[in-house]
């Protein structure tokens, strides 16, 4: 009699991604109290790993507001811990990048939710920026604005002359001054 052993493998659990999240010191003022860059559109998803970084340093988030504009689906609530995170949705009340946070004591917090495509030069610039200490000047909806025009803008110019010469299909630049000129 042949006998095949096959070893049971145990599986560890992976660990769930931390939010990441940037909070403006208590003292600070402004029209946001940090910046959230998600990791997917998926709030039932990643709602969880959110309300698990602000709990401890917010007391417990027991709802949440978000424009659905950018958010392919809004669940009515998301449970984690056995617990329930209520989430609304409301169209031109709230800004489209931001997220509305209500905590058990009934507190307040905005953030800047920055799109999760996002690269991490320009996220990192977003969660400064809503970090300020006297806070940004801007909306939600400006800063992810400027921040996509600034980034418009570095694309936009090129970085050498043979860069210029493929931008421009082959063609000399306006700018550029002919070799028979400078006489």
């Amino acid at each position: 009699m042949i006998a095949t052993f096959t070893p049971s493998r145990t599986t560890m659990p992976l660990p769930a991604p931390t939010a990441r999240v940037a909070l403006k010191s208590p003292t600070g003022r402004g029209l946001l109290d940090g910046a959230w860059w998600p990791r997917s559109r998926d709030l039932a998803t990643e709602l969880p790993a959110l309300a698990d970084e602000l709990d401890p340093r917010w007391g417990r988030i027991t709802r949440v507001a978000v424009n659905p504009m950018l958010w392919p689906v809004v669940p009515h609530k998301v449970t984690l811990h056995g617990r329930v995170l209520k989430i609304g949705w409301f169209t031109p009340e709230l800004d489209p990048h931001k997220l509305l946070l209500l905590s058990y004591g009934a507190d307040r917090w905005d953030l800047l939710v920055i799109p999760p495509e996002t690269d991490d030069a320009s996220a990192a610039r977003l969660m400064s920026a809503a970090c300020a200490p006297d806070g940004p000047p801007l909306t939600a909806t400006d800063l992810i604005a400027a921040e996509t025009a600034r980034d418009m803008a570095a694309g936009d110019r090129p970085q050498s002359a043979q860069e210029s010469w493929e931008y421009e299909d082959g063609a000399a630049s306006a700018h550029a001054v002919h070799p028979d000129a400078r006489r």
